[in-house]
């Protein structure tokens, strides 16, 4: 039986500039799952920690980020775990190279001629970790475009040095009109002809799972989410590989080191009676780790006056982050419409047709601001005053 946690994605150092004074918070956030990543691997008492690409977001990082790493590395290392690393396009194994500016085995504590920590290159495609009976094949490049495919040409079944065979790659699997631009791409069939007992990925951020032919196949996700939209992190896997009935399984789990928690919010706004019980609705949700998503739908009355940047900005305090997007439309008139040759009728006559116009044409985007344009004028109309 082999033990292993798998990881990728941890992004240290990530600068996230759109986030302001939050983003020092986020970056340790992302160092405090990768350490969680490795209390788990201790606590499990595992047999290797394996990251799948972009341990690092560049190459550009201070040397504390290394030791911070080498240092969490050296736990795994004292705890009698092996780890196995690639570069990925982030930490891509260039000129510039992270992982050539620092011995980052060494900073770890790996005596010379020892293989308690490694770092697969282009010039060492795979390594042989005899006490754990695997070789773990990892093949990069020295150049964010990768030429080829990394699983070209790679075939296991007649490698006998160890009982398994496991890939470490970073790359994205291919999806016709999807990844057709991507960096690094591998096929399904591509994975099943390789032979290996598991593939462990990296570079999309969501964990995932999959079988091509024989092979078992996973993405860890990044352990912290490093986007709003990344609801699929927050994760590393915990993988067994037995050998002790025929045929050999795979059992691939999933464990949560992240803190962050997401949640998607859909609110009628026939169902909100102003701006200020919107505000008291949501903070009732207040959660420093939690990202909210809130989406007004639906047909709004036309009373109900929202202003999304005060709305985000009393928000802010109780959230992580938190968006608030107004997808509400005005209605159209309704009952008996003023006679049309006075200016109320008149006005909604036209603007309302104008809006059928653009609705019949998919112009959705300029036929709701032109029901914006509606609700206004009969507030106007009506005598009633109105906020711009």
């Amino acid at each position: 039986m082999l033990r292993l946690v798998h990881t990728a994605d941890v992004h240290i150092g990530a600068r996230h500039a759109a986030l302001g004074d939050q983003a020092s918070v986020l970056r340790e956030r992302q160092f405090a799952a990768f350490r969680s990543s490795v209390d788990l691997a201790i606590a499990e008492k595992v047999d290797l920690f394996l990251v799948a690409g972009d341990l690092f977001d560049s190459n550009t990082q201070p040397r504390r980020s290394v030791e911070r790493v080498a240092m969490e590395i050296s736990r795994l290392r004292e705890a009698g775990i092996r780890s196995v690393i690639i570069p990925g396009t982030h930490d891509v194994y260039d000129r510039a190279s992270i992982f050539r500016a620092y011995d980052l085995p060494r900073m770890a504590g790996n005596p010379p001629g020892e293989d308690w920590v490694t770092i697969l290159t282009p010039s060492r495609p795979d390594a042989h970790l005899e006490t754990c009976d695997v070789v773990v094949h990892g093949r990069v490049f020295s150049t964010k475009r990768a030429p080829h495919s990394p699983l070209l040409d790679l075939r296991v079944a007649d490698d006998t040095r160890a009982t398994w065979h496991i890939g470490l790659v970073h790359a994205a699997i291919a999806i016709p009109g999807k990844t057709d631009g991507d960096d690094v791409v591998v096929s399904a069939d591509e994975i099943g002809s390789t032979g290996l007992d598991y593939l462990a990925l990296g570079h999309w951020h969501s964990t995932q799972q999959g079988k091509s032919g024989k092979v078992s196949y996973a993405y860890a996700g990044a352990p912290e989410p490093t986007a709003i939209d990344q609801a699929g992190a927050g994760s590393v896997l915990l993988v067994t590989l037995d050998d002790s009935k025929d045929p050999r399984s795979v059992k691939v789990e999933g464990r949560r080191v992240g803190r962050t928690s997401f949640e998607s919010l859909e609110i009628d706004a026939a169902s909100i009676g102003s701006q200020p019980a919107l505000v008291e609705r949501l903070t009732a949700k207040a959660n420093p780790d939690l990202v909210l998503d809130a989406r007004i739908i639906g047909v709004r009355p036309d009373d109900l006056d929202l202003h999304i940047d005060e709305l985000e900005e009393h928000l802010r305090s109780s959230f992580l982050r938190v968006r608030v997007r107004d997808h509400s439309m005005p209605p159209l008139t309704e009952g008996t419409l003023p006679p049309p040759d006075t200016i109320a009728g008149a006005f909604i006559r036209d603007t309302e047709a104008r809006v059928a116009e653009l609705e019949a044409a998919d112009r959705a985007e300029e036929a709701a601001e032109l029901r914006d344009v509606l609700r206004l004028g009969r507030l106007l109309l009506a005598g009633h005053e109105v906020s711009l």
